[in-house]
């Protein structure tokens, strides 16, 4: 189907929507229909999210990528990435957001969200050029970790269709975003309060977006960008596509399912609120002197870990005591600078850095291959922060442990953050130095010689040094003038 035939079947149903689409979709004026309406039937919320009353059957999932409708270049590049069979929740979704209808998928981290949704969205915006500031696509994220890793799994399949790619976070160069919309990008991965700048300022406008992807809407939710992301919602275009993904659907996200999502197709991943069967869960109970010797024979392991505590002084306080025995750990969370941050996780991703010691900052948007134990060395408070920093290892069918350390006084309510994320835990009293500790995590002795974390050449920045040179060639033009 050709986009303009597509775009006049998606009018004529959304026409009749009780709400959704644009500030000027005629129909959201009206209050009393704004939860509620003909053809559209309120699901009772109890706890977990309860999904809307799909009322269009869904297309039957495909087993193979070449059994999808896609552009034959987007094809070739999965095939290329040697990416042949889909994931269940790509399977499921893609026929249905390829023919146009809205999706409401939940999948745990690692399900393969981004390609459930980035290939529909590619694929639906192939042929299409955006004008300057004005997208076409537009993928919303709570996190500027994630919105570079969606823009990296993308970046290869939109080079295939020719379509660009612009990256909007905060920390970063507000001008060098601001020219890259000038310039035309097809499609957008923003956080919202970044995008919301840019408009203000003129670089951007949403009223050509015929694609829209809320992905990790729960944490957008909970991280208080509710009103920032309806009030970018209400600038795109009233007939277009919306997808909303997350690994976690609470009441939270209610509204904007209710309000955004028509008739939307609805695909579950695991009902079990995102628990993983190839995931291993241990609470290991330590006593409050011992701590943080497990902690740093934890760190010591051979392999890659993520280690999360509550708060940045923290994680600079561990961090500093791991370099100190010898152990290679950097520490991200929200008092570093985006470069700094960007360049921690590569560290990490290459093997430089085998410890990443981090606040929730790092729960959510960071995949590491072959990463298989993430260690809570401050139990999280919230049975969802807990999910997704347990999503960092056992992605992609990969296998892998969340070990939570817990002093006494943690114990009942560690049990009920457990409960609520429907874990039932191995529990194991430890002490370090102990063969036990060992065989869970694969701890060890720290070698005890102090390290120092550089960055590699490449990731060096330019700036100083380039800058040194320009001082000194001025100088030396100045004293020839003299």
């Amino acid at each position: 189907m050709n986009r303009v035939s597509r775009s006049n079947n998606r009018r004529s149903t959304r026409s009749s929507r009780p709400y959704g689409g644009g500030s000027g979709d005629q129909h959201r004026s009206a209050p009393s229909r704004r939860f509620g309406g003909p053809g559209r039937r309120a699901a009772a919320v109890t706890g977990e999210f309860a999904p809307p009353v799909t009322l269009t059957p869904a297309i039957p999932p495909a087993e193979t990528f070449a059994d999808l409708d896609l552009p034959a270049p987007l094809l070739a590049a999965l095939g290329a990435q040697g990416v042949t069979v889909p994931f269940p929740i790509q399977g499921a979704t893609l026929p249905n957001s390829l023919a146009g209808r809205d999706v409401l998928g939940r999948g745990r981290t690692g399900s393969g969200k981004t390609l459930a949704f980035g290939l529909a969205l590619l694929a639906r915006t192939a042929g299409q050029r955006a004008e300057p500031k004005q997208p076409l696509a537009l993928v919303l994220v709570p996190t500027r970790e994630l919105a570079q890793q969606v823009t990296d799994a993308l970046t290869p399949y939109a080079a295939s269709m020719r379509l660009r790619l612009a990256t909007v976070v905060g920390g970063m160069p507000i001008g060098r975003q601001a020219g890259a919309l000038r310039a035309g990008a097809e499609v957008v991965v923003a956080t919202p309060g970044r995008l919301k700048d840019l408009i203000a300022r003129g670089a951007c406008r949403l009223d050509q977006v015929g694609v829209t992807v809320l992905d990790e809407a729960d944490q957008m939710a909970d991280m208080g960008f509710m009103p920032q992301v309806t009030a970018l919602l209400d600038q795109v275009r009233p007939d277009g596509q919306r997808m909303l993904f997350s690994a976690t659907l609470d009441r939270n996200v209610d509204l904007l399912v209710r309000r955004y999502l028509h008739d939307p197709v609805v695909h579950s991943v695991d009902p079990s609120q995102g628990a993983v069967t190839t995931m291993e869960h241990h609470v290991l109970h330590v006593h409050g002197a011992d701590k943080h010797a497990t902690t740093t024979e934890i760190a010591a392991r051979d392999g890659r870990v993520i280690m999360f505590l509550d708060t940045k002084h923290a994680v600079d306080r561990l961090t500093k005591d791991l370099l100190s025995l010898g152990v290679r750990a950097s520490a991200l969370h929200g008092g570093k600078s985006q470069p700094q941050r960007t360049r921690t996780l590569n560290q990490f991703k290459t093997g430089h850095v085998t410890v990443l010691v981090a606040t929730n900052v790092a729960a959510r948007g960071i995949h590491v291959d072959n990463l298989d134990l993430v260690v809570n060395v401050d139990p999280p408070t919230d049975h969802k922060d807990y999910l997704h920093r347990g999503g960092r290892t056992a992605r992609a069918g990969e296998s892998g442990s969340v070990v939570t350390l817990v002093l006494p006084n943690q114990r009942r309510t560690v049990s009920r953050l457990m409960a609520d994320a429907g874990i039932t835990p191995q529990s194991t009293q430890v002490r370090s130095g102990e063969a036990e500790l060992s065989r869970i995590t694969g701890a060890q002795s720290p070698p005890g010689v102090p390290v120092v974390i550089t960055a590699p050449v490449v990731d060096r920045p330019r700036g100083a040094s380039s800058s040194r040179g320009r001082a000194r060639r001025g100088r030396g033009r100045a004293g020839a003038a003299a």
